[in-house]
C-alpha cells in the first residue's frame, strides 16, 4: 500500500507531489481572458452585441420591483406592513408611503426615458421635467386603479366558491397580484414609459406564472383563477365581468420571420367581450376573433374564428376505456 493511500485527497496531493505537476501544466496553457474580453468588448462597443454602455443610469429590475411592493402597501394598507394602522394614522401613512412612491418612481421613470433617447439618439425631450409628470399621473390615477381592483376582488369573491374573504383573496391569490401589477404596468405603458412596464410584468410572471402584457385592454371584474401558464398578448381586449382559468392563452396566430416590425402595431390578439367564462387550457388566437358576450369557452378548446354571443363552445366527448383485471385476462 502506497504510504499516502488513506489520507485526505489534499493531504495525498502534497505527498506525491501532483500539485506542483499541475502548476507546470497550468503554465503550458495559453490564458484565455484577454481574448474573450477583445472579442466581447468589440461586439458591445460596435453594437453588434446588445448592451448597456452609456452614461446614463438603466433603471434597476430590483428597484422597479421596490415600486410594485410600495404601490401594493398603498393600495393595500395595512396587509403588507410590518405597522398597525388606525383611522387616526391612515392620512399620515398614505401620505409618508406616496411620498416615497412618487421620488421613487420618478427616478426610473427619468433612467428609462434617458436610457431611450440615448439608444435611439434621441433629441433632448426635458427628461426631468417628463418623468415628474408621468409619475404624478401614475399616483393621480390610483383611486381609479384601486376601485377597479375592488371590482376584481368581489369576482373573484363570486366566481370562487374556495375564497373565504377578501383578505384571503389579497393575500393569496395569484390571479389578483398578476393583475394589480397589470393595472399599474397598463397606466404607465398609457403614459408613454418605456421599460419599465415589462419589468413590472415580467416579475408577475415570475412570481405567478401568469403573463399579462401591460398593452392589453382589461375591463373590470376580471378574475384569474388559479392562473398558472396564462398568456394574455399585447393587443387583446378584454370586457368587464370576464373570468378565465389555468393555462388559457390569448395569443397571436403563427406570424411571419418579421413579424417584429410589420405587425407591431397591427391586432394581433383576440377581443373577448362581457361576461365570458374561458376555462382552463382553452386556446384563441388571431386579432380577428371576437368572443361575444355571455358565452363559454369549455376547456382545452382551439379556437381560431369568432364565436357569437350566448354561445357555448366545447370539445366533443372523448370516449373512456377502463380496464380492470377482468379485462386484462
Amino acid at each position: 500500500m502506497s504510504g499516502y493511500q488513506g489520507l485526505p485527497m489534499g493531504q495525498q496531493e502534497r505527498v506525491n507531489d501532483s500539485c506542483n505537476s499541475d502548476a507546470a501544466a497550468m503554465a503550458n496553457i495559453d490564458n484565455p481572458i484577454p481574448g474573450v474580453v477583445a472579442q466581447l468588448a468589440q461586439g458591445f462597443k460596435d453594437g453588434r452585441l446588445a448592451s448597456h454602455i452609456e452614461p446614463v443610469p438603466i433603471p434597476s429590475k430590483d428597484a422597479v420591483i421596490g415600486l410594485i411592493e410600495q404601490a401594493q402597501q398603498i393600495l393595500f394598507p395595512g396587509f403588507f406592513t410590518p405597522m398597525s394602522l388606525r383611522p387616526e394614522n391612515l392620512e399620515y401613512y398614505l401620505g409618508q408611503q406616496l411620498s416615497l412612491l412618487y421620488e421613487n418612481l420618478a427616478t426610473q421613470i427619468s433612467s428609462a426615458i434617458r436610457h431611450d433617447c440615448f439608444r435611439h439618439n434621441q433629441v433632448c425631450t426635458h427628461c426631468g421635467e417628463r418623468s415628474y409628470a408621468a409619475a404624478a399621473a401614475l399616483l393621480q390615477s390610483l383611486p381609479a386603479i384601486r376601485e377597479l381592483l375592488e371590482t376584481d376582488i368581489q369576482a373573484t369573491l363570486v366566481g370562487d366558491p374556495a375564497a373565504a374573504n377578501a383578505d384571503e383573496v389579497i393575500f393569496s391569490y395569484p390571479g389578483l397580484f398578476a393583475t394589480m401589477v397589470y393595472r399599474l404596468a397598463h397606466r404607465l405603458h398609457q403614459l408613454g414609459v418605456p421599460l419599465l412596464p415589462r419589468i413590472m410584468s415580467e416579475h408577475a410572471f415570475h412570481r405567478t406564472a401568469i403573463d399579462i402584457n401591460p398593452a392589453a385592454d382589461i375591463g373590470g371584474s376580471f378574475f384569474i383563477d388559479h392562473g398558472a401558464g396564462v398568456v394574455i398578448g399585447a393587443t387583446t381586449r378584454i370586457g368587464n365581468r370576464v373570468r378565465i382559468y389555468q393555462g388559457v392563452t390569448l395569443g397571436a396566430l403563427s406570424l411571419p420571420r418579421d413579424a417584429g416590425e410589420r405587425l407591431r402595431n397591427v391586432k394581433r390578439h383576440p377581443t373577448i367581450e362581457d361576461d365570458v367564462i374561458v376555462y382552463a387550457n382553452a386556446t384563441i388566437l388571431g386579432g380577428r376573433t371576437v368572443v361575444g358576450k355571455r358565452s363559454i369557452i369549455g376547456g382545452n378548446v382551439w379556437l381560431t374564428e369568432s364565436v357569437g354571443q350566448d354561445t357555448k363552445v366545447a370539445l366533443e366527448q372523448p370516449e373512456l376505456v377502463y380496464l380492470g383485471k377482468e379485462d386484462q385476462g
